[in-house]
């Protein structure tokens, strides 16, 4: 899931950023109004955090704009408690209100519960051909891996490695499996080539690769990519 984050102050996004990876979402930072509109029009954005009073272009005006035509959840963030900022919010389109300084867990909590109710009920539509575990996204749609939002370059074969194994989070594959499913044959003597393979992905989708997040060995068995929930 995409989260776009929208506050003047670097800080606050940054720890929000911080937060919402934690928990395996992907994060968009923009600064005022303005960005926020342009990060939405080119990036898919499944949910908004979005400040009251920025430069260039305030939140309430943002939240206007963005309900013109689309139906993403907004969070309205504001360092003023008055119930109009409140109703006004509101009214402007925004599904829900936060009062600066929050607790980093129930923004939390908000968050999850707008994002079950859109997923749910709203205009959201998963895509097919997208896999996903915490901040690893496979999108077989356009050949394209990404970590937290960042776009991760894998040649062709590896690519179908990390896919076959992200699209199955979870499922230890042998050395042998990987090899008939990738490479369409029969695998005898595979196990240098699977395992230069795995070591190159890992160089490229974690940050320590001696200590991996995602692609994990299991020992005498084979391969696997961690599940994650979103």
């Amino acid at each position: 899931m995409n989260i776009l984050v929208c506050d003047d102050d670097k800080e606050i996004v940054q720890a929000i950023e911080i937060y919402l990876k934690n928990e395996g979402y992907n994060i968009f930072e923009a600064y005022n109004g303005l960005e926020a509109l342009n990060v939405i029009e080119n990036e898919e954005i499944h949910l908004i955090i979005m400040d009251i009073m920025m430069p260039k272009m305030d939140g309430m005006t943002a939240t206007n704009k963005i309900r013109d035509n689309k139906n993403i959840p907004i969070i309205i963030l504001s360092a003023k408690s008055e119930d109009m900022d409140k109703i006004m919010g509101l009214n402007m389109g925004a599904d829900d209100y936060m009062t600066k300084p929050f607790n980093p867990l129930e923004l939390i909590a908000r968050v999850k519960s707008q994002l079950r109710r859109y997923t749910s009920f709203g205009s959201y539509t998963k895509k097919t051909g997208i896999f996903r575990t915490g901040g690893l996204v496979v999108d077989d749609e356009r050949k394209e891996v990404t970590i937290d939002g960042d776009i991760v370059k894998l040649t062709p074969l590896e690519y179908k490695i990390l896919k076959e194994l992200v699209a199955n989070a979870g499922i230890v594959y042998s050395i042998e499996a990987i090899y008939e499913k990738v490479w369409n044959d029969y695998a005898y003597g595979a196990k240098n080539t699977v395992a230069v393979h795995i070591r190159r992905i890992r160089e490229k989708i974690e940050i320590n690769p001696k200590e991996p997040k995602y692609l994990k060995v299991v020992w005498g068995v084979g391969y696997k990519v961690e599940k994650y929930h979103i």
